[in-house]
């Protein structure tokens, strides 16, 4: 069984870190993927690794996998691209 808890805290470890240096992100999912929806009100455009929307992480599919983060180079060459 996959442990639904462990996912959600590490995605609330990130989303809090950059709360702490005044970044607000806003995520959605349709499984298995998670989406950045908006980074400080506003809403991101750009398409990475799926065709709706950025993608931040891939939920687990199988029970001993972890969340995978797709590409931390990537998503905060986005988010500092909608910080300025």
């Amino acid at each position: 069984m996959i442990n639904l808890f462990m996912v959600i805290d590490k995605i609330k470890i990130f989303v809090e870190r950059l709360k702490k240096i005044n970044i607000i992100i806003e995520l959605s999912s349709n499984y298995p993927w998670i989406y950045i929806d908006r980074i400080n009100s506003k809403s991101v455009t750009e398409k990475f690794r799926a065709e709706y929307g950025f993608t931040l992480a891939f939920m687990p599919i199988r029970k001993n996998q972890e969340l995978e983060f797709t590409n931390i180079k990537e998503i905060f060459k986005l988010i500092r691209k909608y910080c300025e």
